[in-house]
């Protein structure tokens, strides 16, 4: 299959400038890329540290990289030299967009701050995902996934649940900041189409992260003085709420409103428990969260996982089996819609990746350009900048 579709997503014309690295500013502007946009990755000569990343067939394409970085082109400048910085900002004068992976301090000392790259281009959207709220104390500090999940209370909701705390297992937090800073640079977009203006547009790690995560878990904690049983939504606390296990393997299932636990405990053989109070409404199942998950789980263990799902899907109750990845890979829901886009890659060979699930039915987006190699692109980009083979030679040195 071609590595390449026709670009006619919605973001088909803006201009990105990208200095991100590792995966928060990647995914961001891989999914601005996904809609249309045309994305430079400026890279410094050793390039973004996830290039090492992972299994690889050849040097600096490793598989972190390859998945996070499609819809790209690569040039390579070393921003502390005065001339790359310069060709930096004819790369700005053109951009629409302009991103990076920096604390401020970083970016102000090497002079590509917001109010420098505004000066040079009125009209550009600035963007960049930080650790901590700008303004406030700890903003240059460091963070990384694992430490915003401990200080967000992500590791908090393991020990409640599983009596120890733990990290999730995946890049959470970057990989949320990241698609919340690509909505937020589309947002800025728009905004600039009203007014003319480009604008000043941060995603703090940690502060984005406890908003998403007290969404639900604030609970009682939403009302002053606290009420309720206090922070934390019982439900997802306990610790039967996890894949029933079954004669032969393990499936999800969820009832959620009294109609459907009406439905799911006659078909559970248990049709008694309809009128039991600790099952008949949302308040005594809350209460009681414990012995009714509990009993689900006992019960799912008499039947095997495709008997309940015929049971279930009869009587319309939200279920699926538990999906191993391995097993996703060859699911055939997921290959008969082109969930997984097999391609070419010129030097890579044959790779894969997935699609872009979000559907645009006028402007949809797709993978246009597969993940760039280090430096790719320097002739093309700076060449239309109007640098000649030897400036350019010079330049990326």
């Amino acid at each position: 299959m071609s590595a390449t579709t026709p670009n006619a997503g919605p973001l088909t014309g803006v201009r990105v400038v990208d200095l991100t690295i590792n995966v928060l500013g990647p995914a961001a502007t891989m999914i601005l890329g996904d809609m249309g946009a045309e994305v430079v990755k400026v890279e410094t000569p050793d390039g973004d540290p996830n290039r090492r990343n992972g299994p690889t067939r050849s040097p600096d394409m490793a598989a972190m990289f390859l998945n996070m970085n499609r819809n790209k082109r690569s040039v390579t400048l070393n921003l502390k030299r005065p001339e790359a910085r310069e060709a930096l900002m004819r790369l700005v004068d053109e951009a629409d967009v302009f991103v990076h992976s920096m604390r401020p301090a970083a970016a102000q000392r090497l002079g590509i701050s917001y109010e420098e790259i505004s000066r040079r281009n009125r009209r550009i959207v600035y963007g960049y995902g930080c650790g901590y709220m700008p303004g406030g104390p700890r903003e240059n500090d460091p963070a990384f996934d694992d430490v915003v999940q401990g200080e967000a209370g992500i590791a908090d909701l393991m020990l409640r649940s599983l009596g120890q705390p733990r990290y999730l297992p995946t890049v959470l937090v970057d990989k949320f900041c990241g698609y919340q800073l690509a909505s937020a640079i589309g947002m800025a977009l728009f905004a600039r189409e009203r007014t003319g203006l480009g604008q000043l547009v941060r995603v703090p790690m940690l502060e984005t992260t406890v908003a998403f995560t007290l969404m639900e878990h604030l609970w009682g904690a939403a009302f002053e003085p606290p009420t309720g049983g206090g922070i934390g939504y019982v439900r997802l606390l306990t610790e039967h709420r996890r894949p029933y296990e079954t004669k032969d393997g393990y499936i999800c299932v969820l009832a959620v409103n009294d109609e459907q636990w009406q439905r799911l405990l006659p078909a559970m053989g248990r049709p008694e428990l309809v009128q039991d109070e600790r099952f008949r409404t949302v308040e005594g199942r809350i209460r009681n969260i414990d012995t009714v998950y509990g009993l689900v789980s006992e019960i799912m263990k008499t039947r095997t996982t495709a008997e309940w799902h015929g049971i279930l899907d009869a009587i319309d109750i939200p279920n699926g089996a538990m999906a191993r990845f391995e097993e996703m890979l060859a699911d055939p829901y997921l290959n008969e819609i082109g969930f997984f886009h097999r391609y070419e890659h010129p030097t890579e060979g044959s790779l894969l990746t997935t699609c872009v699930p979000t559907q645009f039915s006028q402007t949809p987006g797709g993978v246009h350009r597969p993940p760039p190699r280090l430096g790719q692109h320097n002739a093309e980009v700076f060449g239309r900048l109007g640098y000649g083979a030897d400036e350019i030679a010079s330049l990326t040195a």
